[in-house]
């Protein structure tokens, strides 16, 4: 059972997983923080209403008491705000530079497209068929 463990934690899945838990918490403090310091007081100053920060706006329905129903909006928004931009960092200083780096590189053997693939057994198939000559 040990032997299997340490087998699992010196496997590299296990390793960058971890590594990218750390680093997506530690890039979500950074995003939060640009959302939080300049994006909610911007859309904020755009809105009507005297609260300068997205995330605490709200509608109010009713007279205060226990009817009251208040709609939180602006922490949606800002959550939403949050996420896209937390998708387009990923996707421009992780995705792209991947994908940049696989390209120049080339792609392996096992990488073929199924078409690829496809046509290398269709033509074993038919060589192996034809009649000897």
């Amino acid at each position: 059972m040990l032997k299997g463990f340490k087998e699992f934690i010196a496997n590299g899945n296990a390793i960058d997983l971890a590594v990218g838990v750390v680093m997506g918490a530690a890039f979500k403090t950074v995003v939060d923080t640009i959302v939080g310091a300049i994006i909610n007081p911007f859309v904020g100053l755009i809105l009507p209403g005297s609260v300068g920060d997205l995330a605490k706006m709200k509608i109010t329905i009713g007279d205060p008491g226990p009817g009251q129903v208040i709609f939180g909006w602006g922490a949606v928004a800002s959550a939403a705000i949050t996420f896209v931009m937390t998708a387009f960092a990923i996707y421009l200083f992780v995705i792209l530079p991947m994908n940049a780096y696989r390209n120049r590189k080339g792609k392996p053997e096992d990488e073929k497209s199924n078409e690829e693939k496809m046509v290398a057994l269709l033509e074993r198939i038919a060589d192996s068929q034809s009649p000897a000559t």
